[in-house]
């Protein structure tokens, strides 16, 4: 099996996430789908249960590639049959490039792919952006909604920025959604609202917060006194995704803080983290 965990993309990626700051021109394929919109999608096309395209750390599902493993060398259908769900793709948009033979980037190869494993069988939901006029555009597409309004994109949550001038809170381009599916039974084209994909979104989270908070008071783990008032930015950045926590009085609010980050120096994945966050979050402030 091909080790594609030196080829020259991987290589760069991690050599860049490594630097001690960044900036927002070399971003790239990086750049984050919200969760709201993610879970807009999922509502929609759902249950989305493999990420095709990931860093490792802004991961929407459980199960996911990485550039070291090479979406584009992987049987997807045959990982969707284990998952009973539909996989989502992000993909990264940057020049072909191969390793050993095997392409591991560029859009064209992507779709290919694609409708290579359609033909096997299982449901993929691409977001993409709405250039009908590429050469890979995908006019084999079972189904594409057009997004009405421009849509965002995240920075990576280990993005630090180098100076004031790289301080950004989105990528913004006219999206699309392209679903493969053999089974598809709808129209071919549509359209949908952004703020209706949005809405959708933040009402699915709300549930999950919702079952989250009624399991705190059974889960909610321990957490140790601080004195310490000074966190890294990357622990500083989830805490600011829970957007209730600001609520909480500035002890609390550091208890909470040295809880994601201990979290992230065990290796949790950022959207668990944050998930975890919301939960105490609500369980603290009713307690208060």
């Amino acid at each position: 099996m091909t080790d594609f965990s030196q080829t020259e993309y991987v290589l760069a990626l991690n050599a860049y996430k490594a630097e001690v700051a960044h900036k927002l021109k070399d971003v790239g394929d990086q750049w984050r789908t919200p969760d709201p919109l993610f879970w807009g999608i999922n509502a929609m096309f759902g249950p989305l249960v493999l990420d095709l395209f990931s860093d490792g750390e802004n991961s929407k599902c459980e199960a996911f590639y990485t550039a070291e493993d090479n979406a584009l060398a992987q049987d997807w259908s045959a990982c969707l049959a284990e998952l009973n769900g539909a996989a989502f793709g992000n993909p990264p948009y940057s020049r072909a490039k191969q390793h050993e033979g095997q392409y591991i980037t560029g859009m064209r190869h992507i779709i290919e792919h694609v409708i290579a494993m359609r033909e096997l069988g299982g449901r993929y939901v691409f977001l993409i952006k709405s250039a009908t006029s590429e050469v890979w555009w995908p006019e084999q597409a079972d189904h594409i909604a057009f997004i009405r309004g421009r849509i965002g994109f995240d920075l990576p949550t280990w993005f630090k920025p180098k100076d004031e001038k790289q301080v950004a809170t989105s990528a913004f381009f006219a999206g699309a959604i392209a679903v493969f599916d053999k089974q598809w039974h709808g129209p071919a084209n549509a359209y949908i609202e952004r703020d209706r994909l949005y809405a959708q979104g933040e009402a699915f989270m709300a549930q999950i917060r919702k079952e989250a908070a009624k399991l705190a008071p059974q889960q909610q783990p321990t957490i140790p006194e601080t004195t310490n008032t000074v966190w890294p930015a990357e622990v500083n950045f989830l805490f600011d995704q829970v957007p209730t926590a600001a609520v909480l009085s500035a002890h609390l609010q550091h208890k909470l803080r040295s809880h994601i980050n201990r979290l992230k120096l065990e290796g949790i994945p950022d959207n668990t983290i944050i998930t975890t966050a919301e939960a105490l979050t609500a369980a603290m402030g009713a307690a208060a």
